[in-house]
């Protein structure tokens, strides 16, 4: 009887395999939104998102549709993927409909449930995150801090991935801000800058909205951050803006924490948060040491910020069997069986490392890893090297879809960001910058976002 079960499950996910998802084209296709269920994150209260700032990347020329579109510094925007804020909303559910008509290819063997997904947008075609492509037919999203989607911001997403962490279906994607407030000081050899009391590191993956790098910042400019938070007080940026925002924003690992005075530490920060709204968990739980959270202020006290919200940051399910690909930057590491992703346990004893040599793995490395958790640890069975403190990594980005907003092969836009294909270095496959043009189906490929447009290494005509 048991091994009729299996047959006819087995059975089952060929058929749903066969119809594909989001359109024609992948091989193989992954499930349709109604095959397997997934969590849904919990949205928290937050202050108006801000509207300000520039290079919010306009997606108007892309094939994909949302309810919502929203508006930045004259720049229509509806996002990578299609996903979109509304314009007013500090909290927005939007239902996002139509996809790249490209197909999501299963790229391995069976459908996981209730999959979590945390790090940095680092494609579209709809959206890839961590390298994992994920279908945003039918996603609701829950944006704030920005009018849509855009590369290098930091998310959540939720819903079935394949086995081989290759590609899956966004039910909802959830992305804030990490940390906003007026840049105190850069280190130009380090690489670093230092807002609100956090040092906050770049690599080569982090997106340069507005600014073509570190020496172009102005102390006391202020700054929006999305990134991966690292050791207590360092984080990770994917995504750097200028705002003119005066809301306040801080993520970090909470330490020193006082229930009866309603205080605790992030970073070099006090914050007081006695009058502050309380969201995010997932089981209920209160404040405890060692806990993600991201902090809203609108003010600051000597040496602290008085908070307005306190919410868990991305908090991802851990219960056994549970699947999630997550980013992060190593702490903890005492071998490859025992180190921590965003405050996660992992075990990457008896997986594959790609990316690298798997000697250079330790603290301060950003990976990107999937598993499936046991025991309240999640053991690894995919990971991927993405930048080692002085030695570098791999290209971060991938664009596939259409060609849009065409001038020339230095300026285009593909699912709404801009693209210089025109370096020297840039190699085209099945063509030439000659089959360049508004309609043109491509895969491109880039290491690096300045001042908001992505650097071509590779364009592959489709």
């Amino acid at each position: 009887m048991n091994l009729l079960r299996l047959g006819l499950l087995s059975m089952s996910i060929a058929v749903v395999l066969s119809c594909g998802g989001g359109g024609g084209g992948g091989s193989g296709g992954i499930a349709p939104p109604g095959f397997a269920g997934a969590t849904t994150g919990n949205a928290s209260p937050t202050p108006p998102a801000s509207t300000g700032g520039s290079s919010l990347l306009a997606a108007t020329d892309a094939p994909t549709t949302a309810t919502a579109t929203a508006t930045a510094t004259g720049v229509g925007n509806q996002g990578l993927g299609g996903i979109a804020a509304t314009p007013d909303s500090s909290t927005t559910t939007t239902a996002v409909s139509g996809d790249d008509g490209s197909g999501v290819g299963s790229g391995g063997t069976g459908i996981t449930a209730d999959a979590t997904g945390v790090g940095a947008v680092d494609g579209a075609g709809s959206i890839i995150v961590n390298g994992l492509r994920y279908s945003t037919d039918s996603t609701v999203a829950n944006i704030e801090d920005a009018s849509g989607l855009q590369l290098g911001m930091s998310v959540k997403v939720t819903g079935p991935v394949d086995a081989g962490f290759t590609s899956g279906i966004a039910r909802r994607v959830d992305s804030a801000a990490d940390l906003r407030g007026p840049l105190a000081s850069v280190d130009l050899k380090q690489g670093s800058f230092v807002v609100l009391g956090t040092t906050v590191t770049t690599d080569e993956a982090t997106v340069w909205a507005d600014a073509s790098g570190l020496a172009a910042l102005t102390t006391g400019r202020t700054l929006q951050v999305w990134g991966l938070p690292g050791a207590p007080g360092v984080m990770r940026a994917t995504r750097i803006e200028q705002r003119d925002a005066t809301t306040l924003i801080l993520t970090g690992t909470v330490q020193n924490l006082d229930a009866a005075s309603s205080t605790f530490k992030l970073g070099a920060l006090a914050v007081d948060y006695r009058n502050a709204s309380l969201s995010g968990s997932l089981d209920g739980r209160p404040l405890v040491d060692g806990m993600l959270v991201r902090v809203r202020a609108n003010a600051a006290s000597a040496g602290g910020l008085v908070a307005t919200s306190v919410q868990w940051w991305y908090p991802v399910p851990m219960s056994d069997g549970t699947t999630a690909q997550i980013a992060g930057v190593v702490t903890g590491y005492s071998g490859m069986g025992s180190f921590s992703l965003i405050g996660i346990p992992v075990d990457a004893s008896s997986t594959q490392v790609t990316g690298g040599p798997a000697g250079s793995i330790g603290n301060g490395v950003k990976l990107e890893v999937g598993g499936v958790f046991r025991g309240g640890i999640l053991r690894v069975a995919k990971l991927k090297i993405r930048h080692v403190p002085g030695t570098g990594g791999p290209a971060s980005f991938n664009l596939i879809g259409t060609v849009g907003a065409f001038k020339s092969p230095a300026d285009f836009k593909v699912r709404g960001q801009p693209v210089d294909a025109s370096g020297p270095g840039v190699a085209f496959h099945n063509g030439t910058a000659a089959n360049l043009g508004n309609g043109v189906k491509v895969n491109v490929q880039g290491a690096e976002v300045v001042n908001g447009v992505l650097k071509a290494s590779d364009v592959a005509f489709e």
